[in-house]
């Protein structure tokens, strides 16, 4: 069973620990579990967001912790392969999706501990998609080129694909000794109401204040998201971590200002040697600027990871501490520090509590939206 991170602990670390000359210390930071490694996949969602419900669940009095992020996966897979054959082919199919679709996933199959499901057949071996989705995908290609289907036995093969790729899920576990449980009666047991949960972003090209369906090629379900300001985002983003709540973030990663080796999420104004060994200026970020990189493609969705607190550097900058699912690289041990001004521009999407977004920002959101 996983460690829990205990949150005192973890702020010791993250006020200890330094690149050259930046210096970080938490001003909020709500437990988490411990950093993961998604390997050679695509499925950042499904660990992002795992997390943060592991988080929600601790934060709502749980212990030991340890949810399966592969379980999910499973059954996206299967939800993908339906959405792809019944769309004939004109659809996305890969191994990425959203922070929603793990929501879905939960609501209709339910969680385990990652001690029922690894998600690996040969728990040895490290995690690796990539030929497992060019598999599924031939397959579904050669099924959709029939023309007509005259069976669901495609279905019960994309299962088998699955089966001999991540193992056969389990229909029921044994936790505490003798007791029985599924994964829908293990998600009440842990309290997690996939209705609490809401998605944001904040994008120019569609009415504030409304729900609008994000393009972006991995929202292959067409999921809603509401829409707010650029301010009002980031004020809600930052309210919900000082209340300790958690956030998952889906954003752009491919900045040369990201970098996993030394821990830091910047946007210089400059590039130089010196942004990786001292606080820097960075560039400002206004509504217009991140929706002309949204629209160019300069800023895209690249990667999701779990948003769990806010630091200061030694110059009094703020940052958002960021856990990443790439295992315990940097010296910060697979966490990161992402600045203001990176999250402001280069964040897609968040998911989060519903609880967690400021009253005023939240009349608004829901009394448009009625």
């Amino acid at each position: 069973m996983m460690k829990l991170i205990l949150s005192v602990l973890t702020i010791a670390l993250v006020q200890a620990a330094s690149i050259a000359q930046y210096t970080f210390s938490a001003e909020k930071m709500a437990p988490c579990t411990e950093i993961k490694n998604q390997q050679k996949t695509g499925t950042c969602w499904s660990f992002a967001t795992t997390s943060f419900l592991e988080s929600e669940a601790i934060r709502m009095g749980q212990k030991d912790i340890d949810l399966s992020e592969m379980y999910v996966v499973y059954n996206i897979y299967k939800d993908k392969a339906a959405n792809y054959v019944l769309r004939q082919g004109k659809a996305n199919f890969s191994q990425g999706a959203l922070a929603h679709d793990l929501i879905r996933a939960v609501d209709k199959h339910g969680v385990i501990p990652e001690s029922v499901y690894s998600g690996r057949d040969n728990k040895v071996e490290s995690y690796n998609h990539s030929e497992l989705e060019k598999g599924l995908k031939g397959f579904l290609d050669g099924i959709i080129s029939a023309n007509k289907i005259d069976s669901y036995n495609w279905q019960n093969a994309v299962e088998a694909i699955l089966d001999v790729y991540m193992g056969d899920t389990p229909e029921s576990f044994v936790m505490g000794g003798d007791m029985k449980m599924t994964a829908e009666t293990y998600a009440r047991k842990l309290k997690l109401d996939v209705k609490d949960y809401v998605n944001l972003s904040s994008f120019s090209h569609h009415p504030f204040y409304n729900s609008f369906i994000l393009e972006v090629p991995d929202n292959y379900s067409n999921g809603s998201f509401y829409n707010l300001p650029i301010d009002d985002f980031m004020n809600t983003i930052e309210f919900a971590l000082m209340e300790g709540y958690t956030v998952a973030w889906d954003g752009d990663v491919s900045e040369k200002g990201f970098s996993s080796k030394n821990g830091l999420a910047i946007l210089p104004v400059t590039q130089s040697k010196e942004q990786w060994t001292k606080p820097v200026i960075e560039q400002k970020v206004t509504q217009q600027s991140r929706q002309d990189d949204f629209m160019s493609f300069n800023t895209t969705d690249d990667h999701l990871m779990h948003m769990i607190g806010i630091a200061l550097d030694q110059k009094g900058n703020k940052y958002f501490i960021i856990k990443n699912s790439w295992g315990e690289i940097s010296d910060y041990k697979g966490f990161l520090y992402m600045s203001e001004a990176y999250v402001r521009a280069k964040t897609v999407a968040v998911l989060m509590h519903k609880d967690a977004i400021p009253a005023s920002i939240s009349k608004k959101l829901f009394t448009s939206n009625k």
